[in-house]
C-alpha cells in the first residue's frame, strides 16, 4: 500500500529528480519527503513488500536513472538508513547481524552452516547465534553465492555488525541432467547361442576326511602382563567454556538471592483424586483435545485462581511502587538441551485444562529442538518448575526476578498418612512456595499455597467454583 500511494505521487521521473535535489539541498527534509519510498525499500512487512515489488522496483530504477542525472551515486541516499535495497542479480549485498529480540545487543556464532562459496536461498539458514537467552536462527533475505564471510564460529558478535557478503542470484544449482536418451543406452547382450554337445558330467562328491579322536582340551595360555605404566599421569580434569544462557542464568539466580528476600513454605498434597480423575478421563480427553491429560495443568489452573485471590503473590515491586497485575502469566520452568528454558503461559486465568496442555507440550516441543523465541519467554508474573519429573522429594526453588513467587512441584510418592483417624497409603507430593518477604506476608503466601493445594486435591472445586 505505501508502494502504491508513492507509486500514485511521483509517477514521473522528473517528479522524483526534483524531490532528490530537495532532499541533497536540504538533507534534515529526507526523512519526511521519503518516508513512504524508504518505508517501500525497507525490509518493514515482508508481504507488503512483495505485494509492491513491481512497482518498487519501477521506482528504484527511476531513483537512479534522476540521480546519475545529478551526478549523484545511489548508495548516498541508501546508506543513510538501515533500510533494505532492492539488489539486482550480480550485485554484492552486505548483510548484517539481525536484531535478536529485545535487550539483546550480542551474540555468540554458535553453528555456522554455510562458508564462502556456498550458495544459500532466500530465507535459508546460515548460521546460529547463541544469546544469553534463545539461539537465534539467522536467515540470508536474499538467494545468491556467499562471497565473503565475515565472522567465524566462536566470534562474538553484535546486533547490525557484519555478517556476510552475498552476491545476489548468482550460482543457483542447475537442474538435474536430463536422462540418457535411448540411442546412448547401452545395447543388451545377446543371449548365448544354444549348444548341441551334451553337457558334461558333474564332478564326483569330495571324499570326507576319517574321522579323528576329539583332542583334549588345551590349557588357557597364561594372560599378558599388563603394560609398564609410562610415568605420565593422565589429566583428571577438563576446562570448558560456559555458554551465554549458562553464564545468564548463574547471573539471575544470584541476582535473585542478593536482591529479594525470600522465604520458603511447604505443604502436601494427596494426589488420589486427581490421579483416579486423570485415569478415568484420559482417553476421552485425548481423543476430544488431541493432547495428554497431565498433572500440569491442574497445577497451573490452581495457582491462577490462587494468583487472582492474592494479588499480592502476583506482584512485583518496582523502585518505590508495588506494581499489582489483574492478568496471570506463569512461567514454566523446561530443561532444555542448553540449559533452564521458561517460556510463558500467558493469560492463564481464561485456559482450560486443554488449552494448559497444548501450551506446554508446544513449548516443550519447541525447547527441545532449540527453537525457543525471545518472546516465548518474555514477561511472566509467577513462575512453576517441577523437580518431580526427576525425581526430587524436596526443594526450595529459587525466584526467578522480577517476578516475587515460584511455585516448586515435586515427586509423587506413596506414603503412609493419617485419613479420618486411620493410617492408609496415599500417593503424595510435597510443593513449595518460595517468595520475596519484602512484598508478600507469610499470610498471603501459606493462604496461596494452601489454595492451591485444596484445589489439586478436590478438583471438583474448578467447577463450582469454591
Amino acid at each position: 500500500r505505501a508502494a502504491a500511494r508513492t507509486s500514485s505521487a511521483m509517477p514521473a521521473s522528473a517528479s522524483l529528480a526534483a524531490g532528490l535535489r530537495a532532499t541533497v539541498a536540504k538533507p534534515s527534509a529526507s526523512v519526511k519527503a521519503f518516508t513512504p519510498l524508504r518505508l517501500m525499500l525497507s525490509g518493514h512487512g515482508a508481504r507488503s513488500v512483495r505485494m509492491a515489488s513491481t512497482v518498487s522496483r519501477r521506482l528504484n530504477l527511476q531513483m537512479r536513472t534522476s540521480l546519475a542525472q545529478m551526478n549523484v551515486q545511489s548508495p548516498v541516499l541508501l546508506s543513510s538508513s538501515p533500510c533494505r535495497s532492492f539488489a539486482s542479480k550480480g550485485e554484492v549485498m552486505e548483510v548484517p547481524i539481525p536484531s535478536m529480540g529485545d535487550s539483546i545487543s550480542e551474540g555468540t556464532i554458535l553453528t555456522l552452516l554455510k562458508k564462502e562459496g556456498d550458495y544459500v536461498a532466500q530465507e535459508e539458514t546460515v548460521a546460529e547465534v547463541e544469546t544469553d537467552k534463545v539461539t537465534v536462527e539467522v536467515k540470508s533475505p536474499e538467494a545468491g553465492t556467499i562471497k565473503d564471510m565475515h565472522v567465524a564460529e566462536g566470534d562474538t558478535v553484535e546486533v547490525s555488525g557484519k555478517f556476510f557478503s552475498l552476491t545476489v542470484g548468482v550460482g543457483e544449482p542447475s537442474a538435474a541432467a536430463p536422462a540418457s536418451s535411448p540411442s546412448e543406452a547401452p545395447a543388451p547382450s545377446p543371449a548365448p547361442a544354444p549348444s548341441d554337445a551334451p553337457s558334461p558330467p558333474p564332478p564326483p562328491p569330495p571324499k570326507q576326511p576319517p574321522k579323528q579322536p576329539p583332542k583334549e582340551p588345551s590349557k588357557p595360555a597364561p594372560s599378558a602382563a599388563p603394560p609398564a605404566s609410562s610415568g605420565v599421569e593422565e589429566p583428571r580434569e577438563r576446562r570448558v567454556a560456559m555458554t551465554r544462557m549458562r553464564k545468564r542464568i548463574a547471573s539471575r539466580l544470584k541476582e535473585a538471592q542478593n536482591e529479594a528476600a525470600m522465604l520458603t513454605t511447604f505443604n502436601e498434597v494427596d494426589m488420589s483424586a486427581l490421579t483416579a480423575m486423570r485415569n478415568t478421563y484420559k482417553d476421552a480427553f485425548l481423543k476430544k483435545h488431541d493432547v495428554k491429560l497431565g498433572f500440569m495443568s491442574a497445577f497451573v489452573a490452581a495457582a491462577a485462581k490462587a494468583l487472582q485471590e492474592q494479588p499480592a503473590v502476583n506482584a512485583v515491586i518496582d523502585g518505590g511502587d508495588i506494581v499489582y497485575r489483574d492478568y496471570v502469566d506463569i512461567s514454566v520452568a523446561i530443561a532444555s538441551p542448553t540449559g533452564l528454558v521458561v517460556p510463558v503461559i500467558r493469560d492463564v486465568q481464561k485456559l482450560s485444562f486443554a488449552d494448559i496442555e497444548k501450551e506446554i507440550v508446544k513449548y516443550g516441543t519447541k525447547a527441545s529442538y532449540g527453537t525457543l523465541t525471545v518472546e516465548d519467554m518474555a514477561g511472566g508474573t509467577f513462575s512453576i518448575t517441577n523437580g518431580g519429573v526427576f525425581g526430587s522429594l524436596l526443594s526450595t526453588p529459587i525466584i526467578n526476578p522480577p517476578q516475587s513467587a515460584i511455585l516448586g512441584m515435586h515427586g509423587i510418592f506413596q506414603r503412609p498418612v493419617a485419613v479420618n483417624g486411620q493410617v492408609t497409603i496415599r500417593p503424595m507430593m510435597y510443593i513449595a512456595l518460595t517468595y520475596d518477604h519484602r512484598l508478600i506476608d507469610g499470610r498471603e503466601a501459606v493462604t496461596a499455597l494452601k489454595r492451591i493445594k485444596e484445589l489439586v486435591e478436590d478438583p471438583t472445586r474448578f467447577l463450582i467454583d469454591v
